[in-house]
């Protein structure tokens, strides 16, 4: 076994996850050694890991579009990792899922991060990956961040999530997609252009 599958088996054994384990749900990510981009999103949702798939759902299809990749490129180029704020669908909260676990990716990310030496970008999709990564304080809104993204490059690109639930905040904030998503697609086409 490799290190890889050495944290993956640890991150199975991990008392905390042995709901899930015990019912033969896996942990839900995806590394490479050669990976370049890293997304850091919530958490993977239902239809996702019933699937074992990452980003397999609307939100997925809609990012893929914002990124300007196909599905091959997404899943099999071997330039991105993806690495959610927990490894486990959460469950259903009162208006969307849960939020993840506390101190999951504090456990688990830096360990595989580790093993990914060529990462260039990393990219955040929502609060809570935002949060942890920029440690941003309360009065920061995701609105200003996603607008200010510039100030968190090279290392960091801040985006809101691509999930449905979010149309509303896409049509208040048409700068976005006009503005924010090209230089994004820039950013990866240029990574995966080298």
């Amino acid at each position: 076994m490799n290190k890889f599958d050495d944290i993956f088996m640890a991150i199975k054994n991990d008392a905390e996850n042995q709901l899930y384990t015990q019912a033969g749900i896996d942990p839900l990510y995806f590394v490479n050694p050669a990976a370049e981009i890293i997304i850091i999103g919530q958490a993977p949702g239902k239809k996702a890991q019933a699937s074992q798939i990452v980003w397999h759902d609307q939100s997925g299809q809609r990012l893929r579009q914002w990124l300007a990749v196909s599905d091959d490129e997404f899943y099999h180029s071997g330039k991105f990792a993806i690495l959610p704020m927990d490894f486990y669908f959460p469950g259903k909260g009162n208006s969307g899922d849960r939020p993840p676990r506390k101190n999951f990716a504090a456990k688990w990310h830096p360990q595989l991060i580790a093993l990914m030496p060529q990462v260039r970008l990393i990219i955040l999709v929502g609060t809570y990956a935002q949060k942890y990564y920029l440690h941003l304080n309360s009065k920061q809104t995701l609105t200003q961040v996603v607008r200010d993204y510039a100030k968190y490059q090279p290392k960091y690109f801040p985006i809101v999530h691509p999930s449905p639930m979010n149309q509303r905040w896409l049509k208040k904030n048409p700068w976005f997609e006009m503005d924010v998503i090209p230089n994004l697609q820039k950013l990866v086409r240029n990574i995966l252009g080298d």
